[in-house]
């Protein structure tokens, strides 16, 4: 991002925290557009069977009193898939209906080898392949919750998609998931991997939780993240980047 700074047009920057740290990295002077946010559309796969699907993730369990926790990542270490694996086996072992499945590209093959051999000794994590997404969101509307366990985010789609498929959210409190969770309002912000498992019982035991956070992540996703809009601001880019060159 250093190196074609100086030769941008135009920077776009999803939050004012998002643009001060920008600015301050690569000390930026170019002109910022107003802060719009990243539209978001779920497209989940109708024919999509979720029995298969448990059984190919070797999830011997009944689906009538299962609870998959979903961590959608590519696997590389700004992702931090790991951080919640040792929490999340110890309280499979208390609780053996919950599980955490992480879905995702191979983006890093080292770390990828790191991950694998983890998560094979992780009782209650499983580790699936990269999906089409409107499989992946057929995944996300059949699960009992959204994860997020990023270092750092710009703004997770993954979040944003399972908020519009009516899916609770426990996401890591950083500044890009803080940007669009707010605590016990769109979602859950955890600090470390005890929170966490604190934060996911209290979601299971209390569904008036579960419900309010599920309607306030839909009409926070409505109001916000709009594709149409998205597109319409781009367009509106375009044409003033089209009009300066004609300039």
């Amino acid at each position: 991002l250093g190196r074609v700074s100086g030769v941008d047009r135009f920077a776009v920057a999803f939050t004012e925290s998002m643009k001060e740290m920008a600015q301050a990295q690569w000390v930026l002077n170019l002109p910022f557009f107003c802060f719009f946010d990243p539209g978001i559309a779920t497209t989940p796969n109708a024919a999509f069977n979720w029995n298969t699907f448990l059984q190919r993730s070797e999830i011997n369990h009944s689906a009538d009193n299962l609870h998959i926790f979903l961590l959608i990542c590519g696997l590389r270490q700004v992702k931090d898939p790991l951080y919640l694996v040792d929490a999340f086996s110890e309280w499979h072992q208390e609780e053996p209906s919950v599980y955490l499945v992480i879905a995702g590209p191979e983006v890093d093959p080292v770390f990828t080898r790191e991950v694998k051999a983890k998560v094979r000794r992780a009782a209650g994590v499983r580790l699936i392949g990269e999906m089409p997404q409107e499989d992946l969101h057929a995944v996300v509307k059949n699960c009992f919750a959204v994860v997020n366990s990023s270092v750092s985010e710009g703004m997770s789609a993954a979040i944003l998609e399972a908020m519009d498929l009516e899916v609770p959210v426990l996401a890591r409190n950083i500044p890009g998931n803080a940007a669009v969770v707010k605590h016990e309002v769109t979602g859950l912000l955890f600090s470390n991997p005890q929170e966490f498992v604190h934060l996911a019982k209290r979601l299971l035991s209390e569904p008036a939780l579960e419900k309010e956070i599920v309607v306030n992540g839909r009409e926070y996703v409505r109001r916000y993240h709009s594709w149409q809009v998205e597109r319409h601001t781009y367009q509106q880019l375009i044409r003033k980047l089209e009009g300066s060159t004609e300039d």
